[in-house]
């Protein structure tokens, strides 16, 4: 697509500058311009990457910190593998508002669904549950002198966050989860990533 636009812009600069050139020549420049871009190819605006874990119980294993250090951001090694925190209303989804569901940067888990996401005013995603219990898991975090509740995905065993008693009712808890941690899959590509079980979760929403 930049070859494409950069070639299209030469184009118009190159008729402006040389109006005086024969008729013939112009005409020739302007159809050597419609055939490029007739042959630019369509560009797909997506949220998803090119690369999406499709999570597989069965056939998981995880990455080597080499790979992973190549495959993530600083600040998704950080979060993931060494507890970091990211800062709060600078990451990517505390206002996110798009219906779908969020899974582990890492594996692909299938975490938080936006259908219980909800505005804590912390700045970061807060959840009131996970979207599969058995892809989450609960630890004791005593980091900072006092005691919390450390969430991870299970089997990558990604830093997601933590889990607090003051979430809205019924339930009364809320995940506070770095974005970095997540990866977000809209509802619309829900069936391509692999993840078109979810999809009914979001039956008759607009």
């Amino acid at each position: 697509m930049t070859r494409a636009i950069a070639i299209r812009r030469d184009h118009r600069g190159a008729s402006t500058q040389y109006l005086v050139l024969a008729s013939a020549t112009v005409a020739a420049l302007l159809l050597s311009a419609s055939v490029v871009h007739a042959q630019a190819p369509a560009v797909k605006v997506s949220t998803m990457p090119a690369s999406v874990n499709v999570f597989d119980v069965a056939n998981f294993k995880k990455p080597s910190d080499a790979d992973l250090k190549r495959t993530l951001t600083k600040l998704q090694y950080s979060v993931t593998q060494h507890e970091d925190t990211e800062y709060p209303y600078r990451n990517e989804y505390w206002d996110n508002h798009a219906d779908g569901i969020y899974v582990d940067i890492v594996s692909g888990e299938p975490l938080f669904s936006s259908t219980d996401k909800f505005e804590s005013g912390t700045g970061w995603p807060s959840f009131t549950k996970p979207l599969a219990k058995e892809y989450v898991r609960t630890k004791t975090d005593r980091s900072l002198g006092a005691e919390r509740t450390e969430v991870r995905s299970k089997y990558a065993d990604s830093h997601l966050g933590h889990v607090f008693d003051d979430g809205p009712k019924p339930l009364g808890l809320r995940y506070c989860i770095n974005s970095a941690s997540l990866r977000f899959i809209p509802v619309a590509q829900l069936e391509k990533a692999g993840y078109g079980q979810y999809a009914k979760l979001f039956a008759g929403r607009k």
